[in-house]
């Protein structure tokens, strides 16, 4: 009885459920009919309360989703129910009888909710097509025949769009909570256990060190390994040394194995050349050094010039010819190296006044270094008055000079000191080279019968027209075992070229066939040809009589081209192999030969082609090479005084400077003036008999100044200022523009 109570009690629910659910459709089909009432009764109101009406009154998408949402539950309520505790304890017999009863009521009510369903998705669907029906034919109606057509905004579907885009948003914001709560973090990691394996030595220690032990350590030579390999033993020399030594022996060893001693030997060969040249690199340093240690330790003997600096220098400091043997000896000349820029060489007469050294009838030529200004490098001696001298094209180590009887001499400054004579002066030890080699041995058929006016190397052009005397490397000097040719010049007009020749090995006991070596000497000079100038001029046409020549260069692009000075104011052109030149003679602008000597001659280093001429009368002309007549010529440039030197600039190619009989030192300057001197020094106190001119083409900011050799004996270095020193900007190309003007 109870079982079948259970069951009416369900039945009655289900029923119960199913009329609620059958008044839920009802409401909603009377609402539906209704809104369509109100749709139709308001077509006429304005648009604006029409679209509010459907709003409000159409049922949203989420009160039918509700609505189905109950439903679900209330299918799930039905499976749960059916699962009951208190239908578990029926028989299966009244189970079996129970769902025949039941079965076809389930399905007649699961049928009703499907048609209730369907019937409930129609009447929405045929509303609005009949709601849209009536609003188009209304605006139909409101719109005026004559105007345009309204636009139609569909409310329902935008408001629809804008619910389902909440309801992302609600479910993408859902999500991006749930991401961030189940994200992993692998950021931090440890070990749970980390167990080094105990060695060996440790688990023996545990094992049996802790008592009755005692560790100590010892040397059982097991790294002591053997390998093969595929090599040959290496010999081996046992040596020993003492240091300090005790005697005279400092070293040795067995030498029973000859062949292991001579191979020994034969290691410790020393490259002598290599030694020399760097013990005399070294030296010069280590001689400045010290020079500089002296001057800081003893200010006093610092060799400051007596006198003030010139206008245009900046500073100025005095050679030491405070020595005995310099006493009252005039500076007759100056010559520079043009590799090293630093060596000069000066010419001293004989003393005026005779003095305690035993040198009163020789001349001296000194060798000096401008960083070390406190003595001489080197001191040279010779027999004969000096005319003129120069240096090797390549290092400074050869000194050639030209002499008042014809000869010339020259001296190796490599020699060693013991083939020389030295002489102890006061508390120092001088040595005094006497001439390597001097042509007074040879023939008096080829050497010179009257006096040597100037004296000139020969180096070879290279190919691209550049003068190799100006970048002569050492290498290259040491290579071609210094030869060169030499070419010596006499007032007769006699030019005679030499070949320097180093002989392989010296002799110390003198030569039989060179007498005009010394013995142990190893550079000679082999004459090579002559050439007369006179002839040659005569074979030119001018009847101009003997004419004497005083000065000589060579063509810095083409040394086989050389011009000398001659006594009438004209400079001859010729050639070392007799080949046609063109012009023959460079002439001054007056007509016709004058009793003018030329003095000096120079090459601009910036501008091959072109070349100053010094005359005695006081006159100066720039000349080019291709033609006859000078570009520039200013007659009255030294007030009448003889041109005693003149020397363009290494730094800048518009400036030279010229030194007259009276102590007048003139600078020109041919961009800020080209008709006279742009600045000019008298030095009164003490006559200047020759000067020469500092710096280096490739080193502009080097040393760049004025060696003075004075009338007393001094020399001394006048710093110029960077005026005359710093190229202007362009300064070559404006002096192109000048001389082309000029012509």
């Amino acid at each position: 009885m109870e079982g079948q109570s259970s069951d009416e009690d369900e039945k009655r629910r289900r029923k119960e459920k199913k009329e609620r659910k059958r008044d839920v459709g009802r409401q909603k089909e009377h609402k539906e009919s209704k809104d369509g009432e109100d749709l139709e009764r308001n077509n006429s109101t304005k648009e604006d309360e029409k679209e509010e009406i459907i709003i409000e009154d159409t049922p949203t998408t989420e009160q039918v989703f509700e609505a189905d949402y109950e439903e679900d539950f209330e299918q799930y309520d039905d499976d749960f129910e059916e699962d009951d505790g208190e239908g578990g304890d029926k028989t299966e017999d009244e189970r079996e009888s129970t769902s025949t009863h039941t079965n076809p009521e389930i399905e007649e009510i699961r049928r009703a909710i499907i048609a209730e369903n369907e019937r409930i998705s129609r009447v929405p669907t045929a509303r609005n097509q009949e709601v849209n029906a009536e609003q188009t034919k209304s605006a139909k109606e409101a719109t005026p025949s004559g105007s345009s057509r309204g636009t139609f905004f569909d409310f329902v579907a935008a408001k629809q769009r804008q619910v389902s885009h909440q309801m992302a948003n609600k479910q993408k914001k859902r999500i991006t909570e749930l991401l961030r709560l189940v994200d992993l973090d692998f950021s931090v990691t440890f070990s749970l256990m980390d167990l080094p394996p105990v060695s060996e030595y440790d688990m023996y220690i545990k094992n049996f060190g802790r008592t009755n032990t005692k560790q100590a350590y010892v040397q059982y030579n097991d790294d002591n390994l053997d390998r093969d390999i595929q090599t040959d033993e290496v010999e081996t020399l046992e040596k020993w040394t003492q240091f300090p030594a005790a005697g005279a022996v400092v070293c040795g060893g067995p030498t029973s194995d000859s062949d292991l001693s001579l191979d020994f030997l034969s290691t410790t060969r020393i490259d002598t050349p290599r030694l020399i040249n760097f013990l005399r690199s070294a030296c010069q340093v280590m001689s400045v050094l010290i020079e500089e240690d002296r001057a800081e330790m003893q200010p006093s003997q610092i060799f400051k010039s007596k006198g003030t600096s010139l206008s245009v220098c900046d500073g100025c400091f005095q050679f030491n010819t405070n020595l005995p043997f310099l006493h009252d000896r005039e500076v007759h000349s100056l010559s520079l190296s043009l590799v090293q820029r630093q060596t000069i060489i000066s010419v001293h007469g004989l003393p005026r006044k005779p003095s305690a050294v035993r040198l009163d009838s020789k001349f001296i030529l000194c060798v000096w270094n401008i960083w070390e200004p406190s003595s001489p490098q080197k001191v040279l001696i010779c027999e004969s008055e000096v005319r003129c001298c120069c240096f090797s094209p390549g290092k400074a180590t050869l000194v050639f000079a030209g002499t008042v009887d014809g000869s010339v001499v020259l001296w190796d400054l490599r020699e060693r000191s013991s083939l020389h004579h030295t002489m102890k002066i006061g508390d120092f030890e001088w040595i005094f080279r006497e001439p390597t080699f001097c042509t007074d041995g040879i023939l008096s058929t080829v050497n010179h019968s009257c006096p040597v006016q100037a004296i000139e190397t020969i180096s070879i052009a290279a190919a691209d027209g550049k003068h190799h005397s100006l970048s002569f490397s050492v290498p290259h000097e040491e290579s071609s075992g210094l030869s060169f040719q030499l070419a010596s010049l006499d007032e007769s007009g006699l030019l005679n070229l030499w070949v320097v020749v180093e002989l392989p090995k010296a002799d110390i006991a003198g030569s039989q066939l060179d007498l005009g070596l010394i013995p142990g000497g190893k550079v000679k000079l082999i004459h090579s040809s002559r050439i007369n100038m006179n002839s040659s001029i005569l074979q030119m046409g001018a009847h101009l009589g003997v004419l004497q020549t005083s000065s000589l260069k060579f063509l810095p692009s083409d040394p086989n081209h050389f011009i000398m000075g001659t006594d009438t104011g004209l400079v001859s052109h010729g050639t070392r192999h007799g080949l046609r030149t063109s012009p023959r003679l460079y002439k001054p602008q007056q007509n016709g030969p004058r009793p003018v000597q030329v003095t000096c001659l120079n090459f601009c280093p910036f501008e091959e082609t072109l070349f100053l001429v010094g005359c005695s009368d006081g006159s100066v002309r720039l000349h080019r090479t291709t033609s006859e007549y000078p570009v520039f010529q200013w007659n009255d440039s030294t007030k009448g005084q003889p041109v005693v030197f003149m020397q363009w600039s290494f730094t800048r190619p518009a400036v030279f400077f010229i030194l007259d009989a009276e102590s007048y030192i003139y600078i020109w300057d041919l961009l800020d003036n080209d008709m006279q001197p742009v600045a000019q020094e008298l030095i009164q106190s003490d006559k200047v008999t020759t000067i020469a001119v500092l710096g280096d083409p490739e080193k502009p900011n080097a040393l760049s100044g004025l060696v003075l050799a004075k009338q007393s004996g001094t020399i001394e270095i006048q710093y110029l200022n960077k005026r005359w020193t710093v190229i202007q900007h362009e300064e070559l190309k404006k002096l192109h523009k000048i001389l082309q003007f000029a012509i």
